[in-house]
């Protein structure tokens, strides 16, 4: 592959930016060029080889960045390898199994042909944006579900499928 690797994000709490980071890390140390930033930010494709784009997900929603992102930059996602992943699931189901993408995120894996998707569990706690995020948290049922055990081998596997020849 050439170029630098996009992992970009949306993230309202930051789980989901702490999530992207952490992909970064393992891409980088697998011996890529990474660049980590919120989906906001990126104006233009051209610089990159490949994306992972990821959103966390709010009343099984991918989050307005994210869907933003997908959809302004739909034609050059189709053209480089794209991965996506979800955050959110506040319990550990996503660690004990395969959690199929949100319908909002199978309508973006229609248009851009991703090669993977992977939803991992999410992070709710102390102090958070929105009404609802808030009485999650205030009724006990937040907490921090992230697996990055999970998380570093999924972004390993992305790592090998572009240093992969290609045939």
């Amino acid at each position: 592959m050439n170029g630098t690797v996009l992992v970009a994000y949306g993230s309202t709490n930051g789980s989901t930016a702490e999530i992207a980071e952490h992909i970064g890390e393992v891409l980088a140390k697998e011996g890529l060029d990474v660049d980590v930033r919120p989906a906001s930010d990126v104006a233009d494709l051209v610089p990159y080889g490949a994306v992972v784009l990821g959103g966390g997900l709010y009343g099984g929603r991918w989050q307005r960045d994210a869907r933003r992102f997908a959809r302004r930059h739909r034609k050059a996602l189709a053209e480089r390898p794209v991965w996506l992943f979800s955050s959110g699931p506040l319990d550990p189901s996503a660690s004990e199994r395969n959690i199929p993408p949100a319908p909002g995120v199978r309508r973006v894996m229609y248009h851009v042909d991703p090669r993977g998707h992977a939803t991992f569990g999410g992070r709710l706690e102390g102090d958070v944006k929105g009404r609802i995020a808030r009485m999650i948290v205030k009724s006990g049922r937040g907490g921090d579900f992230r697996d990055f055990e999970r998380i570093g081998t999924w972004a390993a596997m992305v790592a090998r499928d572009l240093q992969a020849p290609e045939g």
